[in-house]
């Protein structure tokens, strides 16, 4: 059942742009209370008590009794327009509402339970995928929240409008079995196994071969600018030993 609770309002005598902005100026929020087959009433709020109701989740299912020159009329929020730099409420729109008025509300979601899914307990995730449900009925039949439970869910399962109770009266306004929630698998980091130590030696011994200045056919590891091996041998063969006397011409 919604809340409801007496809203306390100034009257305002003067309509449009002009007006609205007058209003604010003295510290007021304007506002307007249609419907009903009544014209409709402008009031102004105190903005404190205009923010504080709209930090309710139920703000907009909760009933509204706004007294005007001594007449209760019964309200439901329907709109409140936000600066668009300071956030701060700049307009107020307000529904009269009877026994058998029908109203278009969204109603906040809760999620039970999800100690109780084994697929959270593996490492899934709960992928919310509406947080309110829009609902069609007479606002005194309106719940202040749709429960959602999570109990034995696994991974893959899903949760559709279908399989929510809702109180007596009160319909979805989208007739598809829309989905409200899912178990999504945990994201898994692939990590790169080390290399063993062999194949780790032998490319770091083909990189230095590939080395810029390294001569063809030097030994790895051997230093940028080395004579091959065979060159090294024909070297000393040629060149005449420490000491040794030149051969003698002939």
């Amino acid at each position: 059942m919604p809340k409801t609770s007496s809203l306390q309002v100034h009257g305002r005598d003067r309509a449009g742009k002009g007006a609205a902005r007058a209003t604010r100026r003295q510290g007021l929020v304007p506002g307007v209370i249609y419907g009903g087959n009544q014209d409709a009433t402008l009031i102004a709020l105190e903005p404190r008590t205009l923010v504080s109701l709209m930090h309710d989740p139920a703000f907009k299912t909760n009933i509204f009794e706004v007294e005007i020159g001594g007449k209760k009329q019964r309200t439901m929020a329907m709109d409140v327009q936000l600066d668009p730099v300071s956030d701060r409420p700049i307009h107020a729109d307000f529904r009269r509402i009877e026994k058998d008025t029908l109203v278009r509300v969204p109603i906040p979601v809760r999620f039970l339970n999800d100690a109780a899914a084994p697929g959270i307990k593996v490492g899934g995730v709960l992928n919310i995928v509406r947080h309110e449900i829009e609902v069609r009925g007479k606002p005194d039949d309106l719940p202040d929240h749709i429960d959602v439970d999570l109990t034995g869910l696994e991974i893959g399962d899903s949760v559709h409008i279908k399989a929510i109770t809702l109180p007596a009266g009160i319909k979805p306004t989208i007739a598809r079995n829309f989905t409200i929630c899912t178990i999504a698998p945990p994201t898994v980091m692939a990590v790169e196994e080390e290399k063993p130590a062999a194949a780790a030696t032998a490319e770091g011994d083909a990189a230095a071969a590939a080395a810029p200045g390294a001569a063809p056919g030097a030994a790895p590891g051997a230093a940028p600018g080395a004579a091959p091996a065979g060159d090294a041998k024909a070297g000393a063969a040629k060149a005449p030993a420490a000491g040794a006397k030149p051969a003698a011409k002939k």
